[in-house]
């Protein structure tokens, strides 16, 4: 078998052993090894010698003491005693004779042993147990006299997994069987026990964590560690903040229950602000507070019944009275039919501000005091169209005129035309609408559509507002138009140092050899194939496979046979030799299937 150069087992155990003691922090997880069987019923040791005493009648006269020594390490394709173990080591104190059943309590060890480990698991491991006879009284030490009975080297892979994993190995003189499984310690989570969760209540998160370690926030906090507090909804959010869910604190500047006013200059009366400490005054006020009252008819409009108001300076003003009606605010209204103002028998009527004669046949005009017995005279005001009816005239006024002669205005505000809060102003014959931001058309019908230039990338969908759109992004991009694709492996999802490659919405992993599967957890089953010959069985290993061969074969794919059955033991070590390449290996074969041969027939002796 070939030997690793022993610079690069040198490096590899010097990395290992930096990378342990760079991130020491607590435990995340531990491997757990159980001990169940140990069966060495003649109480041999590797070499074939008793542990203790002589042979009498073919046995040996004392028992063994044992004790295990476990290490446990990273992946290596050749695995070296020499190199440290750099994911732990135990030596158990002495548990038994020479067969035994290990209980999971003792009162000198506890089993299972835990190797506890800081770093994300990585998947793959190598692992040593050697089975030892203590030759003291006084228990197993660093350096003691001690006999090997056995010695299993070999590499694994396991996950994450709360289910043990069944193993065992057998020498000519000895049996061990065990199991293990790896698991996160309380708080981690994950495939390699590096998501870390502890629910908490304070300063640095709101939050408990779900059976997979993620985050969940509690009521009223969001964020990544649910350290911020969810506002009181309808919160300004560029004006206002919260320490706790459901308020609302305004910045400096800005007053609200959702912080949503600014607060204006101190001492501004009669001023506004569209921004912190303005005071922008109204229509005619002026100085510095807008305390100066400009315009004394506009801010009081102290003139009644459409009067025309005048500003006289200092707060001083003057009304003109529109007709029928007096006094200072032109708040008295005159009787107009008390001057009798219809001539010629007209019959006066008060209208208010106005009044309207009736005249008797053969007279028109306001006060009747035009003589008109037919169309020739033209009594039809503002256009109107006269007919005759017998000795009568009848006028039909144009749109925007009623009256017997068409000498009275409509007023096309009456109806309420304008919509969506538009104001009317009536004009002649028709009238105009001023329209609220976001609505235009002659009564304020229509609302833009601001979707209609399609602003929203990436397959997003756009929602018309009234004055502004909302791009609804479809999953993967983010951003007001979602320009931006999202990251997916700024996560590192994929494992076994595999390359991430970012999709939309998605990532891709390009899997290292002997692993597959999406985020290249699953360890490729090289067995799948069955490499295995005459009745061999197939272990699979990480990037390779272990073939355990039927009585007289052997061979990496136990395609070479023997005369006689081979137990592949070498001083109580099992070898896992897949080497079947050079011509070499053949002869090493043979020489240990001699040696097998020669010790066999001395131990029948």
């Amino acid at each position: 078998m070939r030997r690793p150069n022993s610079a690069v087992v040198v490096v590899t155990a010097l990395f290992w052993t930096i990378v342990c003691l760079a991130t020491q922090v607590n435990s995340s997880g531990k491997f757990q090894l159980r001990l169940k069987s140990f069966a060495n019923e003649r109480g041999l040791n590797a070499d074939g010698d008793c542990c203790q005493g002589v042979r009498s009648g073919g046995a040996c006269t004392a028992a063994c003491s044992t004790f295990f020594r476990i290490c446990l390490k990273q992946y290596q394709t050749h695995i070296t005693l020499d190199s440290p173990c750099t994911f732990g080591s135990v030596t158990t104190p002495v548990v038994g004779n020479n067969s035994f059943t290990l209980p999971d309590t003792m009162d000198t060890f506890e089993n299972p042993i835990d190797l506890p480990f800081d770093f994300s698991w990585p998947g793959t491991f190598s692992l040593i147990i050697e089975a030892l006879h203590d030759r003291t009284s006084n228990g197993p030490s660093s350096g003691s006299p001690r006999d090997l009975l056995l010695r299993l080297m070999t590499q694994r892979s396991v996950a994450v997994q709360s289910e043990w994993t069944e193993d065992s190995v057998e020498t000519a003189t000895a049996k061990l069987e065990y199991m293990y499984r790896v698991v996160c310690e309380p708080d981690y989570f994950g495939h390699g026990c590096s998501e870390m969760c502890r629910a908490r209540d304070d300063k640095f998160g709101h939050y408990t964590c779900s059976a997979n370690g993620t985050r969940v926030c509690l009521d009223g906090w969001t964020g990544s560690y649910c350290d911020k507090a969810a506002c009181l909804d309808g919160c300004d959010g560029r004006h206002g903040s919260c320490d706790k869910p459901n308020e609302c604190k305004c910045r400096m500047g800005w007053q609200g229950k959702f912080c949503d006013r600014c607060i204006p200059y101190p001492g501004c009366q009669h001023g506004t602000c569209q921004q912190p400490w303005q005071c922008n005054c109204g229509e005619g006020w002026g100085g510095l507070f807008c305390n100066q009252d400009l315009n004394y008819c506009t801010h009081h409009q102290p003139c009644k019944n459409d009067a025309t108001c005048t500003n006289t300076g200092q707060g001083s003003y003057t009304c003109k009275c529109a007709a029928g009606f007096t006094g200072t605010n032109c708040e008295i209204e005159v009787d107009d039919c008390q001057q009798q103002p219809c001539f010629n028998g007209g019959t006066c009527t008060d209208m208010g501000s106005t009044y309207q004669c009736r005249c008797p046949v053969g007279f028109r005009g306001r006060q009747c005091e035009s003589s008109a017995t037919s169309c020739a005279e033209s009594p039809c005001l503002n256009d109107g169209s006269c007919s005759m009816t017998g000795d009568t005239y009848h006028c039909r006024c144009p749109s925007g005129f009623t009256g017997d002669n068409c000498g009275i205005e409509v007023d096309e505000c009456a109806s309420n035309p304008c919509l969506n809060g538009g104001r009317c102003i009536d004009e002649f014959n028709g009238f105009r609408c001023i329209c609220r931001p976001g609505y235009s058309g002659p009564t304020c019908h229509d609302n833009p559509n601001d979707c209609s230039l399609q602003p929203c990338l990436n397959g997003a969908t756009c929602d018309d507002g009234v004055n502004d759109f909302v791009c609804r992004c479809v999953p993967g991009f983010v951003g007001p138009l979602c320009q931006t694709n999202v990251d997916d492996c700024a996560t590192r999802p994929c494992a076994n140092g595999a390359t991430c490659h970012d999709l939309v919405n998605d990532f891709a992993c390009d899997c290292a050899p002997g692993f597959s599967g999406k985020d290249c957890r699953v360890d490729t089953d090289e067995c799948a194939g069955a490499p295995c010959l005459n009745g061999g069985t197939c272990v699979d290993r990480v990037n390779g496979y272990e073939c355990t061969c039927a009585t007289g074969y052997y061979g990496k794919n136990c395609d070479r046979s023997v005369a006689h059955p081979v137990v592949k033991t070498t001083g109580g070590v099992v070898h896992r030799d897949d080497d079947d390449d050079d011509d070499d290996e053949g002869d090493d074969d043979d020489r240990r299937t001699r040696d097998y041969e020669r010790r066999f027939r001395h131990r029948r002796k």
